[in-house]
C-alpha cells in the first residue's frame, strides 16, 4: 500500500493515537506523511528536524523538507526557507535569499514574513535599508496579532525613526508586546517605566523576561541592569531578572 493511501485508510482515532504518543511516534507519523507530499506535514517534520524533537536533528534535511512544502505553496515553509539563509541553518547564510523569501511570504499575508522582512528592511541585510517600509511591515504584522513586531514599533517610537521620537507611544507598544509575551518588550517596558519611577511595575515585568528570553538576551539585559544608574534596577532588577531575589 502506498504512503498516503495507508495514511488515508487510518480513522481519526488511530490517527490521534499517535500524535499522543512519545516525540517518536509523533515525528515517524509527520514523516509518513511527508514522505506522501502533504505540504503541511514537510512544513512540520522540518521543524521537528531543526529542533531535533522526537528525531535526530538535522537543519540540513530540515532545509530540504521546507523547499519541497515551499514549492506547493506552503507559505510558512516558505517563511523557514528564509530563516534557513537567514541564519546559516542547513545551508550557506543568503541574506538576500532570505529577503526574497519573506518578501513573498510578506506579500502573502503571513505575519512572520512580514515581521522577518521588516527587520531585514529595518537592518539593510540582504536588501536596501528601508525603514519607512519596515515600518509599514511592522504595524501590518502587529495588527495580526504579532507581539515581536509590537516591541519594534515601539523602538521606532523611542528611538524617532520615520516617526518623531514619542515616548509615550513607544510604552503603548511596548506594553502590547510585553502582554503578548516578547520578552523584549518586557525588558523595554520595564525600562520605562523605572525611568518614570514605577519600579514596582517595572520590576513585575523583568521578572517575565526570563519566561521566554535567550540566554543571549538574558545575559546582555543583566549587564545593562548592572550598569546603570538606579539603584533599584541594579539590585532588585537583576534580582528580578534572574529570580534570585535582591542581587547587589
Amino acid at each position: 500500500m502506498l504512503p498516503l493511501d495507508r495514511l488515508n485508510a487510518m480513522d481519526a482515532e488511530a490517527v490521534a493515537e499517535r500524535l499522543r504518543g512519545p516525540p517518536e511516534a509523533r515525528a515517524a507519523l509527520l514523516r509518513e506523511a511527508a514522505e506522501a507530499g502533504v505540504a503541511d506535514a514537510q512544513a512540520l517534520y522540518g521543524q521537528l528536524l531543526l529542533d531535533g524533537a522526537g528525531v535526530a536533528q538535522n537543519p540540513r534535511a530540515a532545509f530540504a523538507w521546507f523547499n519541497r512544502a515551499a514549492a506547493q505553496e506552503h507559505v510558512m515553509a516558505l517563511n523557514m526557507v528564509g530563516r534557513c539563509y537567514d541564519l546559516g541553518w542547513g545551508v550557506a547564510i543568503d541574506k538576500v535569499r532570505a529577503a526574497e523569501c519573506y518578501r513573498v511570504a510578506a506579500a502573502r499575508g503571513l505575519e512572520w514574513g512580514m515581521y522577518n522582512y521588516a527587520t531585514l528592511l529595518t537592518l539593510g541585510e540582504g536588501v536596501g535599508e528601508d525603514k519607512a517600509a519596515a515600518l509599514d511591515w511592522f504595524r501590518k504584522a502587529a495588527a495580526l496579532g504579532n507581539a515581536k513586531a509590537a516591541n519594534y514599533i515601539g523602538s521606532f517610537h523611542e528611538d524617532g525613526w520615520v516617526v518623531g521620537r514619542d515616548l509615550e507611544s513607544a510604552e503603548i507598544h511596548y506594553r502590547i508586546a510585553a502582554e503578548g509575551g516578547d520578552f523584549r518588550g518586557r525588558f523595554n517596558l520595564a525600562r520605562l517605566l523605572a525611568a518614570r519611577g514605577q519600579g514596582e511595575e517595572a520590576l513585575h515585568w523583568l521578572a517575565g523576561v526570563r519566561e521566554t528570553a535567550t540566554p543571549a538576551f538574558m545575559e546582555k539585559a543583566e549587564r545593562w541592569l548592572r550598569g546603570v544608574d538606579d539603584p533599584v534596577l541594579r539590585g532588585e532588577g537583576v534580582g528580578a531578572l534572574l529570580g534570585e531575589g535582591m542581587k547587589a
